[in-house]
């Protein structure tokens, strides 16, 4: 059985993470209000007045600056492969950001996406190997591996993109998926100190996020944050994946269910429909359950549990002593978002005021 043991860095790093969330978030808040940098409604969203959409930049701030305080604290995990995780992840939220601001076309933006993962595969994060029961591990080729790389990198940060249409439901499933993969990092045998601290200071900056994204969210992450969470946790489950030898490289599949089902059946969808993958529509998951008559907070509160019960399922098979670390998260996650509520609660008089301004101002 493996003992497992949180580290000072994982832990500090999530709470300053968390912390620097709760003060710079509501900076870009007013920010993007003053510079225009809203979210309009359309008819293809639910919100119903202008939102900021620049949440990713705090997201992406809060953990580059949780990793340099670390650092400063003589925290720095001598590893490899850091290097891509980082500047891959950096590039990817630019990506984002400039997409939230100027707007991009879908193909060019999947180009620039396949070309960040490439150079992340150049600097090491690389599918190598699978598994095959009864024929043990494969080598890949590498034209195979480059493949498989960058498919499974692109998909997965557009995947979580696409769930990031009802306020709290990206941001608590990179949360609960970040937890999870961290506490595997940790598990391994030795374990990846590097994985496991920047899946836990991505988990600490979620959460500080999702403090003001609850419904009625007073910002979103937009594509700059959506991005930036779904490079990483492509990148930390190749990274876990690089490291083992068994059926077990294979449980990134069921700690990222929520994404990976949805962009599956989005994409078969609209290619029957003749249309592009990458054209937008209300079609997806999370929008089934709001036309079933469920209201925001339930249709991600039935994923999120769907969430947590896929991270429990992928730690109890991992390591069975790491679940109960896994439900001690989940717990204090909680508590942590429900001490701050004060953070996004919104008066249901200003909202209706808001919502009506901007109606009136739409009409004239």
């Amino acid at each position: 059985m493996t003992v497992l043991q949180l580290s000072e860095a994982n832990i500090i790093g999530t709470v300053i993470a968390f912390i620097l969330g709760l003060f710079l978030i509501p900076l870009v808040i007013t920010f993007s209000e003053k510079q225009g940098l809203m979210d309009k409604p359309d008819a293809r969203k639910i919100h119903s007045h202008p939102i900021p959409r620049l949440g990713g930049a705090a997201i992406w701030a809060c953990s580059m600056l949780s990793f340099l305080a670390l650092i400063i604290l003589s925290y720095y995990p001598h590893r490899s492969l850091l290097s891509g995780l980082l500047l891959g992840s950096s590039l990817m939220f630019l990506l984002g950001l400039v997409d939230d601001v100027y707007g991009l076309s879908a193909k060019f933006k999947f180009t620039l996406q396949i070309s960040i993962a490439t150079i992340v595969f150049c600097l090491g994060v690389k599918i190598t190997s699978v598994f095959i029961p009864f024929a043990g591990l494969i080598e890949l080729h590498p034209i195979v591996s480059y493949i498989l790389t960058i498919g499974w990198i692109t998909g997965i940060s557009n995947a979580v993109n696409f769930i990031d249409g009802v306020d709290g439901l990206a941001g608590s499933v990179i949360t609960i998926s970040s937890v999870t993969l961290g506490l595997m990092a940790v598990a391994l045998v030795p374990s990846d100190a590097v994985s496991s601290l920047i899946a836990f200071i991505l988990a600490g900056s979620m959460l500080g996020f999702l403090t003001y994204n609850f419904h009625p969210a007073k910002i979103f992450m937009g594509d700059s944050g959506a991005l930036f969470g779904g490079f990483l946790l492509a990148t930390l489950s190749i990274m876990y994946s690089m490291k083992t030898a068994d059926i077990k490289m294979y449980l990134p599949l069921i700690i990222l269910a929520v994404p990976i089902i949805d962009i599956t059946f989005s994409s078969l969808r609209r290619i029957l429909k003749g249309t592009s993958p990458f054209v937008a529509d209300a079609e997806h998951i999370h929008h089934k359950l709001l036309n079933f008559g469920l209201s925001q907070n339930k249709a991600v509160l039935v994923l999120v549990v769907f969430s947590i019960i896929m991270g429990w399922l992928a730690t109890y098979i991992a390591a069975s002593d790491t679940t109960k670390y896994f439900l001690y998260a989940v717990i204090i996650s909680t508590v942590m978002i429900i001490l701050n509520t004060h953070a996004k609660i919104v008066d249901n008089g200003e909202e209706a005021l808001k919502t009506e301004e901007y109606k009136n101002k739409d009409t004239n």
